[in-house]
């Protein structure tokens, strides 16, 4: 029997856009972009340092932000049905320094990520993975025998949804939706359910 991984995205998917909610907390409007807006990652943490910087926003004040932010309605229960069925891998350009009390609020999937680097409670830089980090986990999980489902939110995250043999979009923005009208679109847990249960029953 061909095993199934889910391969899903955290923010705006399960969770709030974090550094939305670090934005909002802290009145800094430019924190607010996210890869809606800017899809290079590269580029998009760059400005992200230099607003943290030039507002003085420690790594332990963004954390006790992060403390007040909940999970998505009904993202436990959606993810504890799709467990049901299949595994589940959290595929995400967060940072695990950010996501792990989400990744605990979710009952502790496994989380492919990111990482922070921080001193002296500073964010001063970052690191990722590897490049495409999501497109590449999906490709190998493949070569592994995996069926693999994707579903993320946003305009870089179109290369795992064409790798894996099935996906979506979940509440995309228009950037996403106008560049790739070939990929289906889910607007809440229960389209993406029907989703899922269509590519289990193929």
């Amino acid at each position: 029997m061909t095993q199934t991984i889910l391969c899903i995205d955290m923010e705006s998917v399960l969770t709030p856009e974090l550094w939305q909610a670090v934005a909002k907390g802290f009145w800094v409007e430019e924190l607010m972009l996210t890869t809606k807006d800017i899809d290079d990652n590269k580029k998009l943490m760059e400005h992200r340092l230099k607003y943290l910087n030039e507002n003085d926003i420690t790594y332990s004040k963004m954390q006790e932000i992060l403390s007040k932010v909940d999970l998505l309605p009904w993202a436990l229960d959606f993810l504890n049905r799709a467990r049901d069925k299949m595994q589940v891998i959290i595929l995400s350009d967060t940072f695990i320094q950010l996501g792990k009390p989400f990744v605990q609020k979710l009952w502790n999937p496994t989380i492919f990520c990111h990482d922070l680097i921080v001193e002296d409670d500073k964010i001063v830089d970052y690191k990722f993975r590897i490049q495409d980090q999501k497109t590449q986990a999906v490709k190998r999980f493949k070569q592994l025998n995996f069926k693999t489902f994707a579903t993320w939110d946003s305009f870089n995250d179109t290369g795992m949804i064409k790798e894996a043999d099935a996906g979506c979009f979940f509440q995309p923005g228009k950037k996403a939706t106008d560049a790739f009208p070939e990929i289906d679109i889910a607007n809440d847990y229960e389209e993406l359910k029907w989703y899922i249960d269509r590519f289990m029953e193929e």
